[in-house]
């Protein structure tokens, strides 16, 4: 969403300019928040005219679980008092790419049908960061869907050496 995107920006941006001694600890922070806002329930929740801005940031640093500094306090009150609470994602997304250019690294996200044990993911990670040729903070979500293999996704580029994908490619090979 364009709109969402162009919210957030100034957002991440200001929060990123702030926290440059402390990249790794804000992003912590803010990716807990993000969680928490991206309930359905909680957003409802805040745009309630009843509910007053404290009542809403108590809820979130409550559920957050997580001990928000001083920054972090006035950040998420500030997102709530402007009613962004529902951009808070796309704020810890962009906040993360700023964060990941500024160390030549980006995202991966593995999608895996079983689990991958540690050393078999280290070697993933090798392999995909030499594909790639940039560092990759990797996680791994698991999608039975794709009965063996692996799909990758890298920002806008996707390596999919699942079995799926090659079952449909030999299904248009077949039938074409």
């Amino acid at each position: 969403m364009a709109e969402l995107a162009t919210i957030a920006r100034p957002y991440a941006e200001a929060l990123f300019e702030s926290a440059k001694r402390d990249l790794d600890g804000t992003s912590q922070w803010l990716d807990a928040l993000a969680a928490v806002a991206g309930n359905a329930q909680l957003l409802q929740f805040a745009d309630n005219p009843k509910v007053a801005s404290q009542q809403v940031f108590d809820v979130v640093s409550d559920v957050s679980r997580t001990q928000l500094p001083a920054a972090g306090q006035n950040f998420l009150r500030t997102v709530i008092e402007n009613g962004r609470l529902a951009a808070l994602p796309e704020i810890a997304r962009q906040y993360r790419e700023m964060k990941n250019a500024l160390g030549g690294s980006s995202d991966a996200v593995v999608y895996s049908a079983f689990p991958i044990a540690g050393n078999q993911l280290a070697t993933v990670t090798q392999a995909l960061e030499k594909r790639f040729g940039r560092k990759l903070n990797v996680t791994v979500q698991e999608d039975p869907s794709l009965i063996g293999g692996i799909r990758v996704v890298v920002g806008d580029e996707v390596l999919d050496t699942s079995v799926k994908a090659r079952l449909e490619q030999m299904k248009v090979a077949l039938t074409a």
